[in-house]
């Protein structure tokens, strides 16, 4: 039983002295002296990022650049031919009307009792219910009919020469792609 336990033993130290490596590898040490020798660099600073500056587009209350601009009919004002009269700064406004008509979009439309009522997106999520009578849009828009598919809207905007004229704008349901 010695001699088994001697020669295993004996294997035991001939396998450890095998992975030593003894010299084989001197160069690869002699290499990392002398790289260790050398003095190190030094890594540049990061360098240094200007603040991004903020936009604010402030352009929602003007024309859209996609849209024709508005064509007005002379009137002879003299006379008061085609005279519009001016919105009715007294009367209550609807909720509808503090967003832009470019904002509003109609999403849907609802039926009771041959009573069509307009489902539209105020642009922000909110989702408002609005048929013939009701007002939307900044310049005085007034729902003169509604159907599934539309909502048409006369519009009553200054014209330049102190006088207003009446806008049509048309509102149509968007489809999903």
């Amino acid at each position: 039983m010695a001699k088994l336990i001697s020669l295993i033993a004996l294997a035991g130290v001939i396998l450890t002295s095998g992975c030593s490596g003894g010299g084989q590898h001197g160069d690869l040490h002699d290499f990392m002296a002398e790289v260790k020798k050398k003095p190190s660099g030094e890594v540049d600073p990061l360098p240094t990022f200007l603040s991004y500056k903020t936009f604010s587009y402030g352009a929602m209350a003007m024309r859209s650049p996609f849209e024709p601009p508005l064509t007005l009919a002379t009137t002879d004002s003299v006379t008061g031919e085609n005279k519009v009269q001016p919105p009715d700064e007294n009367r209550k406004k609807e909720y509808l009307e503090n967003y832009n008509f470019a904002a509003i979009s109609m999403v849907g439309a609802l039926s009771k009792d041959g009573h069509i009522w307009s489902l539209v997106n105020d642009g922000s999520g909110g989702i408002h219910r609005v048929t013939t009578g009701n007002y939307m849009g900044k310049n005085h828009g007034r729902i003169v009919s509604v159907t599934n598919s539309k909502i048409d809207v006369i519009e009553v905007v200054p014209d330049g020469k102190g006088e207003w004229v009446e806008r049509p704008r048309t509102l149509a349901l968007k489809e999903k792609d």
